[in-house]
């Protein structure tokens, strides 16, 4: 009996616990389209949202992407990265993207604006749209 009720205990705090990842410093319906990458303007369509507590989404060039982030804010580790597997004349930007995103440490949000980043001195800026 006593083994029940400290499981039960324990499932609500977890439950209370407050979300510390980036997911609770946006907007959860804002949609971040990447307007720089490592200095350079990028033309094509890359997003990432951050519809749920360590849940990211987005499109890139070619394909919708999923993964997972759970390192409380200002810190990001975005792992787990998949993807549907469609091709296109844009995939080299897709490859760059994702394997960019999968680099980036932290992470700062200031109004419309996301920056991640890391310690190699490469930098995402995306705006949300």
């Amino acid at each position: 009996m006593f083994k029940v009720f400290a499981f039960i205990m324990l499932a609500g705090l977890s439950a209370c616990a407050a979300d510390e990842t980036i997911a609770r410093f946006v907007d959860p319906n804002a949609e971040f389209h990447l307007i720089e990458l490592d200095g350079r303007a990028f033309d094509a369509t890359a997003t990432i949202q951050f519809s749920a507590a360590g849940e990211v989404v987005g499109q890139t060039p070619c394909n919708r992407y999923f993964a997972q982030q759970s390192l409380p804010y200002p810190w990001i580790k975005i792992d787990g990265i998949g993807a549907t597997r469609m091709a296109c004349p844009d995939l080299p930007l897709e490859t760059a993207f994702l394997s960019a995103l999968g680099e980036m440490t932290l992470a700062e949000a200031v109004g419309t604006t996301l920056i991640l980043s890391n310690d190699a001195g490469r930098k995402m800026v995306f705006e949300a749209r």
